[in-house]
């Protein structure tokens, strides 16, 4: 049976990503399911991806991007036995999701419970384990404290704003002024994207607790200064290397190691979903399912600008690196 999924041929523009048709369905191997997947994400980390900076991918194309997926299993191998075929799943691929069937371990899985759609669920996985994780895990935050999010008009930063108004903490965000409606309707005082470091002191009055960095570069200078006495930067993104705008990679860990050996005061940290999922494997499925129980409550409400099909993935890369999608953009790869 033929089936369809999206091959990066070469690290580039979204120009490289082409649909290509497979002629049979690929074979779960032991212990494994195959799935069927419903929706994936355009994401920003998958545009890090398709230009080979991303630092935990190191496989080379051709290959088939997709950070996460919500689907439905198709088949199972030998030994595997944890799910039916028909129960919906989730999981954070990395790479793979662009793609209407794909094979992967039944440990892996985490169950989709019933009555939420498949496009809100999808919005837990990248979207809301990483501004989570960061928040409980990282930054231990707690009510009454304060943060800042770069970029909070995003799908992370969307999700963080929910989050930090259900745990009482006061939240404030940048983005482009499109985004500071959107901001405000999430319980969040939106702030210039490009704000200088004495507008951010003063927007915040006088600094927060917490500053969540995914720019990097000359951005982390600005947060650092956004903080408090005591207070945390947590980087989770390299954006401005990956677009143009100056930084560099392997600088920005240096500048965030030796800040957090200098007596200033302060503390940093660097955040990957994927690194804290090999480091601590039962997290991801436990936050997942918390968070999967928070939508279901209407606790959380995903932001989603548009779901498109998966033939507009080059559409949709294309309006990730342009910083113009408010909340999450979905694309669609089959129905249930």
């Amino acid at each position: 049976m033929p089936w369809t999924r999206v091959r990066l041929n070469a690290f580039g523009g979204p120009g490289e990503l082409e649909l290509e048709t497979v002629p049979d369905l690929p074979q779960p191997g032991e212990g494994e399911v195959r799935v069927r997947v419903l929706v994936t994400s355009a994401a920003f980390t998958d545009v890090m991806i398709r230009k080979g900076k991303y630092p935990d991918v190191k496989d080379k194309p051709p290959f088939t991007l997709g950070y996460d997926l919500v689907g439905v299993v198709d088949a199972n191998g030998p030994g595997a036995t944890r799910f039916r075929p028909g129960d919906r799943v989730a999981d954070l691929t990395t790479i793979g999701g662009y793609s209407e069937y794909l094979c992967l371990p039944e440990d892996r899985l985490t169950r989709v419970p019933e009555g939420v759609s498949d496009v809100d669920a999808l919005g837990m996985i990248l979207s809301a384990v990483t501004p989570w994780q960061m928040l409980t895990r990282v930054a231990k935050m707690t009510a009454g404290q304060s943060l800042l999010i770069h970029g909070a008009g995003g799908a992370v930063g969307t999700a963080m704003l929910q989050l930090a108004r259900d745990a009482g903490i006061a939240a404030f965000g940048t983005d482009v002024a499109a985004k500071h409606d959107l901001i405000r309707s999430l319980g969040a005082t939106p702030i210039d994207a490009d704000a200088p470091e004495a507008t951010l002191q003063k927007a915040t009055g006088g600094g927060v607790d917490v500053v969540f960095d995914p720019l990097g570069g000359d951005s982390l200078s600005r947060s650092l200064h956004a903080l408090k006495p005591g207070g945390m930067l947590v980087a989770f993104g390299f954006q401005n290397e990956v677009l143009g705008r100056g930084g560099s990679i392997p600088m920005d860990f240096v500048k965030l190691t030796l800040w957090d050996w200098l007596p200033n005061g302060h503390a940093t940290a660097f955040y990957s979903i994927g690194a804290m999922r090999r480091k601590h494997p039962d997290w991801f499925r436990d936050d997942l399912t918390r968070l999967f129980a928070m939508l279901a409550a209407g606790r959380i409400d995903p932001v989603v600008a548009e779901v498109l099909p998966l033939t507009k993935v080059r559409e949709a890369h294309e309006r990730i690196e342009a910083g113009d999608v408010k909340g999450k953009l979905v694309l669609r790869v089959a129905e249930r």
